[in-house]
């Protein structure tokens, strides 16, 4: 069936009698099938607060951008991620639920509000540190503040890990996006034509084009994560810093506390040179006021 088809049988359906739950389980499902999940199967359920016995590592890649700045009573949150991470954060309790979800060796690809990256509560340090230490932290990349405009204007990041529960961060890649080819308004309007938007463009892209859209060039370089982006130095685009630098941060994975910023030198005039070239613009206009009252005279 055609996407057209497809659509055109999704809002006939969709309206037959509105159920909310229903509705969005719809839309989640038309959503996947446009974008070629053939046979989705999307569930209604609350994921922080009933227990997944069931589900325990069955699933080898996560992709989510869960929740941000929610809070749950500790009542109704489900005991198991509890048991890793004593918190009523919500986007905390996601990450700690996409660990049970995963299997050994799975990986995961979540959008994080920036707190979550340098949060000094407990909860906050021992979950990145779970990350870093009991698990392989793989890449920290940093997202303008206008991303998800006109929704939020909340700064994000996207954590990338794999599940292995034997450790196995080395280092941590870094990268900082600048722009993904939209405005950074409320409009998010595009900064470049549709062949040269996204990750993967039709058209390759210039140097000036880059600048407004980075999405190709951090697949590229995460390519290189283990080969020449080890040697590119902390004042580039992107870079890898080691575990044990992190380590003696407290677990702080902020993209700003290891990045280095390149001042330019200012070389300034000496101070005598610029009272005698006062004294000389002084002289001149006190000649020039003597002139002015002569002719006045």
């Amino acid at each position: 069936m055609t996407n057209a088809k497809l659509r055109q049988h999704f809002h006939r359906d969709l309206f037959h009698g509105f159920d909310f739950d229903n509705t969005m389980l719809r839309i989640g499902s038309m959503n996947m099938l446009l974008h070629g999940v053939e046979n989705p199967d999307v569930v209604y359920r609350d994921s922080l607060s009933q227990d997944h016995a069931g589900e325990d590592e069955k699933y080898t890649l996560v992709m989510a951008n869960p929740p941000f700045a929610g809070s749950l009573d500790y009542e109704s949150c489900a005991k198991d991620l509890q048991q890793l991470v004593k918190t009523k954060k919500t986007e905390l309790l996601f990450l700690a639920l996409f660990l049970r979800l995963l299997k050994p060796g799975g990986r995961a690809a979540v959008i994080v509000p920036d707190g979550v990256l340098f949060g000094s509560s407990n909860a906050h340090k021992s979950l990145r540190k779970m990350l870093i230490e009991d698990q392989k932290l793989d890449a920290v990349i940093s997202l303008p503040s206008g991303v998800f405009k006109p929704y939020a204007g909340v700064s994000t990041a996207i954590l990338l890990f794999t599940k292995t529960n034997s450790g196995g961060t080395d280092q941590v890649w870094f990268y900082d996006v600048e722009a993904d080819g939209m405005s950074l308004d409320d409009k998010r309007t595009p900064l470049l034509s549709e062949d040269k938007l996204g990750a993967m463009p039709k058209t390759a892209l210039s140097t000036d084009e880059h600048a407004k859209n980075n999405l190709p060039d951090i697949l590229a370089r995460w390519r290189k994560r283990d080969g020449s982006e080890c040697k590119r130095t902390r004042t580039a685009q992107s870079f890898c810093v080691p575990k044990a630098d992190i380590v003696v941060q407290g677990y702080d994975l902020s993209l700003n506390r290891y990045k280095e910023v390149v001042h330019e030198a200012v070389e300034h005039r000496p101070p005598k040179e610029i009272l005698a070239e006062l004294a000389k613009l002084e002289g001149e206009i006190q000649q020039g006021m003597k002139e002015l009252e002569r002719i006045l005279s």
